[in-house]
């Protein structure tokens, strides 16, 4: 089997100040191009797995290679999303966007492609309707708006990998159920490797082609779920049944996840009374 663009091979994590892992041998694959989403129950790794692939943090024990080289080695670039926008305040929303091409192009080379990449930014804001919002600044967007300037910032340099982490938990359902659709249609136009992390499962089955299922810290994956439905996927199929059947089957697995945790809870509490 070829090598995917991201492979994780029995990746663990322990923090620094911790001694139990925050995710134990973790294995997956996620092909170049291709899109994976990573859900389980609050506090069992998910983040931790991303910010393992981001390169934010270096294994304790096993193996994490992006693009054929080890985390956070020179290697093609990366956009990256959160639950909170972080967007700076004192800069436009433009100059939010350009951040990236700031950083990646050095302050020569933004100088000499500034109009290009102006240009580029205002027609990907403008895709995600705002165009208008352009010059002015965060704290003058609501929290949807902010998040679709969020994920400007993360695909104007076309990045290789795409990691997305909740970033829509915080928004209305209508909200999220656009930028789920503008998502979907940028990564098929541009294929960025992408690692999704939510809690939502109709958002895993709409946006990913797998789901890993993680268990309760520390993080182990205890079952993976590929996504045979076509693309484009809209909302409207999302009650379709074939659609509702992969969502029902991925809760019973958070399910059985939550059950042996209350289970393993309530061994504990009769052994600290023997």
């Amino acid at each position: 089997m070829n090598e995917g663009f991201i492979e994780l091979d029995q990746a663990t994590l322990c923090y620094a100040r911790s001694e139990t892992p925050a995710v134990v041998d973790i294995s997956l694959s996620v092909p170049s191009g291709g899109c994976v989403a990573l859900v389980g129950p609050s506090g069992c790794g998910k983040s931790s797995v991303l910010r393992l692939i981001a390169g934010l943090e270096t294994v304790t024990g096993g193996e994490v290679r992006v693009g054929g080289v080890e985390a956070g080695s020179a290697r093609g670039s990366v956009g990256v999303a959160f639950q909170k926008s972080t967007m700076l305040d004192w800069r436009t929303v433009l100059d939010n966007v350009l951040l990236p091409l700031e950083v990646v192009a050095g302050r020569a080379g933004f100088r000499v492609h500034r109009r290009e990449y102006r240009e580029r930014a205002l027609a990907l804001l403008e895709r995600l309707g705002l165009g208008e919002y352009a010059h002015r600044y965060p704290w003058e967007m609501s929290g949807g708006m902010q998040q679709r300037a969020s994920l400007c910032r993360a695909l104007i340099h076309e990045p290789d990998l795409l990691l997305l982490d909740e970033p829509f938990a915080a928004l209305d359902a209508f909200t999220r159920e656009d930028l789920w659709g503008l998502v979907q249609s940028i990564w098929r136009e541009r294929r960025p490797t992408t690692v999704l992390v939510t809690h939502d499962l109709r958002e895993a089955v709409y946006l990913a082609d797998t789901v890993y299922v993680f268990s309760k810290g520390p993080g182990r994956i205890v079952h993976r779920e590929d996504i045979d439905l076509p693309r484009p996927r809209t909302v409207e199929g999302t009650f379709d049944p074939a659609f509702v059947e992969y969502v029902q089957r991925l809760r019973g697995h958070i399910v059985q996840v939550r059950e042996a945790d209350t289970d393993k809870a309530a061994v504990d509490k009769e052994s600290a009374h023997v």
